[in-house]
């Protein structure tokens, strides 16, 4: 097997765990949480396994720095989509998380075709807000499977993505504004 080759290993494990979010969705919608949490359990350690692959051996690729962020991302949607759903989330969570991304690639977009560039950091307050992200979505997943959590527990971690998901997209729209004002007016 060629250098080239084995390099796209990390990509074809992200590959297939974005395909893996429709038969996920597919055993949430059906109520068949005891599958779906063994999908959920393999497509993390799957998340785990390409990073250390491109780390380990140098297998890093620019489609998988897109896929790898990308493949995060689709599956928070697309679990916060089924979840409201079933009535487990509220809407008005799916619509900000939901709404708030939009915002996050739009800007970039705007980013880049107004300064030429954009390299993309994330922020710590993003960071935080993916790791609550998928501690409500694990949560949920636990209280309407296996154990039922208490109501100020969920309810606090639907606060807690609500409060980062704003935090986070105001946060990229100031840098980038900001950014993109000086680099014009230093033109």
């Amino acid at each position: 097997m060629t250098d080239a080759m084995l390099r796209q290993i990390p990509n074809i494990i992200t590959l297939t765990r974005i395909v893996a979010i429709f038969p996920i969705c597919w055993l949430l919608l059906n109520d068949d949480y005891a599958v779906a949490l063994i999908c959920l359990v393999l497509a993390g350690l799957s998340d785990g396994l390409d990073g250390f692959l491109a780390r380990r051996y140098g297998w890093f690729t620019s489609l998988g720095a897109v896929l790898d962020p990308l493949a995060d991302k689709l599956f928070i949607i697309a679990l916060i989509i089924v979840f409201a759903m079933k009535g487990h989330v509220p809407l008005w969570l799916m619509w900000l998380v939901i709404g708030r991304d939009i915002v996050i690639v739009s800007g970039a977009l705007i980013y880049r075709w107004v300064t030429g560039v954009l390299e993309m950091k994330p922020l710590f307050i993003s960071k935080l807000n993916t790791a609550l992200q998928i501690l409500l979505l694990a949560a949920t997943l636990m209280h309407v499977g296996l154990y039922a959590l208490a109501p100020e527990i969920r309810e606090g971690l639907q606060l807690l993505v609500a409060a980062t998901s704003l935090l986070s997209g105001l946060m990229y729209v100031f840098l980038w504004t900001y950014d993109a004002f000086n680099k014009e007016v230093s033109a």
